[in-house]
């Protein structure tokens, strides 16, 4: 039997800092001054004053579409260097992002999120686009969104909350940063042996 660990890693928020390329995007969007919308804000960026969930996914389409936003994307600091170790001691790096948001930009989304981990030197076995994370298995996950998170944990995964302003009610286990993380992986490899989850 195979004993390699899974890793499933989330991508906006984790390890894309999708908050910070999304804002001048936005503020081009609504035509007002970058400094003008916080960086603290909440699941949904109500604090950009977008126009709901409508003005949301028009915005996200005109980031994915005429900004390439996806490709364009920093990497959160430590992300690239964290997952690189890890793939080098075995574990198995599962992306698993819900990026096919938009209907009918499928492709782009799909070429634009590739050219970015390909760019950014991140290493991967699977790439899985799902919006319900927990049927995608893996020893234990990495994510931001309250709503994955809380759903990964009502099926009973391993999850560690990557904080950012959107998720800070949620209880722990969480992370600052990505040397919190690879010290989390590392732990719970170590506790299950390394065993595969398929």
């Amino acid at each position: 039997m195979s004993r390699e660990f899974v890793f499933g890693v989330d991508l906006d928020g984790v390890v894309a800092d999708f908050i910070a390329g999304l804002k001048p995007i936005a503020a081009e969007w609504r035509g007002v001054p970058v400094e003008s919308l916080p960086d603290e804000v909440s699941y949904g960026f109500a604090e950009w004053k977008l126009g709901g969930k409508r003005g949301y996914d028009d915005l996200h389409r005109y980031a994915l579409k005429e900004r390439r936003l996806f490709e364009t994307l920093l990497v959160i600091n430590g992300a690239a260097a964290s997952l690189r170790r890890l793939s080098r001691q075995g574990v198995r790096i599962r992306i698993i992002t819900h990026r096919l948001y938009i209907p009918w930009f499928h492709r782009q989304a799909v070429n634009q999120t590739v050219e970015w981990l390909e760019k950014n030197g991140i290493p991967y076995w699977d790439l899985c686009f799902m919006a319900a994370k927990s049927s995608v298995d893996a020893h234990v996950y990495v994510e931001d969104s309250p709503g994955n998170i809380q759903l990964l944990r009502k099926a009973g995964r391993k999850v560690i909350v990557m904080r950012n302003s959107t998720n800070r009610h949620l209880k722990g286990p969480a992370a600052e940063s990505w040397r919190e993380v690879e010290e989390w992986v590392k732990v719970e490899r170590r506790r299950s042996g390394g065993g595969a989850r398929r």
